[in-house]
């Protein structure tokens, strides 16, 4: 029968794993386990590793050349393209081309050919348009043209710009000769305004942004309920005919840019609300 003595006190055990655990427990240190393949030192590890540090495992496995895991063969020699002096390369990279003293000038590379329909980014060029106020054919890129209008010149700019702007194309417009909005707008103005947060329902500009409170907007204008029978002016004063959008929203509601549907969707207004009057 084996017995097995504690190398720190003289207590003796029946067993190795009742040595490994009373010494583990009294003295606060594990008995090795194992025995070194380098250099043979007895050392503990809860897993199968052979050597007992790095500096032994170094120096018992060998990653020069065919030992390395990552090895594909060794270096091969070519001559570049550029210079006609013979290199060596890892296969493993790509092809060898170009040798490195070549790789650092960019003297002997060609840029790429990227002007006019060879550019990936080609839209087919300028396009020939009129501007809009005076008929001067111009040329303007597809990407320039995303406005409203065509322009051709500052002068041109302003000339619109007082004339789109007057009568019923100003945001400000009250319908013409309709004269004061009447009972009930200040009103239904306040709670658009509460209802949409103060914010443009189509992009959600702000009055912090705005430094002033957004435009009330009537969906359906006031001017067609003048010039209806069936209705009074003070009609158009509902919250369901209304919403609140910033100076240039409001600009492409007047003209028709942005659709009345979209607007009431914007700002969850129910079209049974309408439907019901």
């Amino acid at each position: 029968m084996h017995e097995f003595q504690c190398p720190s006190c003289t207590r003796v055990f029946e067993t190795k794993r009742g040595l490994g655990v009373h010494h583990s427990r009294s003295h606060g240190e594990r008995l090795p386990n194992r025995d070194c393949a380098e250099c043979g030192e007895q050392f503990y590890c809860e897993y199968e590793r052979k050597y007992c540090s790095e500096e032994c495992r170094s120096m018992a496995v060998s990653f020069a050349g065919e030992q390395n895991p990552n090895y594909s063969g060794g270096k091969e020699t070519t001559t570049c393209d550029n210079c006609g002096t013979e290199f060596e390369y890892y296969p493993s990279e790509k092809e060898g081309v170009v040798c490195s003293t070549c790789v650092e000038s960019v003297s002997w590379r060609e840029l790429p050919d990227i002007d006019g329909s060879a550019n990936p980014r080609w839209t087919g060029g300028k396009v020939t348009v009129s501007c809009d106020v005076c008929g001067t054919t111009v040329e303007r890129y597809p990407s320039e043209m995303q406005g409203e209008v065509t322009l051709c010149s500052r002068d041109c700019h302003h000339e619109w710009l007082s004339d789109a702007f007057s009568g019923d194309g100003h945001p400000n417009w009250r319908g013409g000769d309709t004269g004061n909005y009447g009972q009930g707008w200040n009103a239904v103005r306040r709670e658009a305004l509460e209802r949409d947060e103060y914010e443009c329902v189509h992009c959600g500009t702000g009055s912090d942004s705005l430094g002033r409170n957004p435009d009330v907007h009537h969906i359906v204008p006031v001017r067609a309920f003048v010039t209806s029978d069936r209705h009074e002016k003070t009609d158009a004063h509902t919250i369901d005919n209304v919403v609140s959008l910033c100076p240039s929203c409001h600009r492409r509601a007047e003209f028709g840019h942005i659709d009345a549907a979209v607007l009431r969707t914007e700002a969850n207004i129910d079209n049974s609300d309408r439907s019901s009057r």
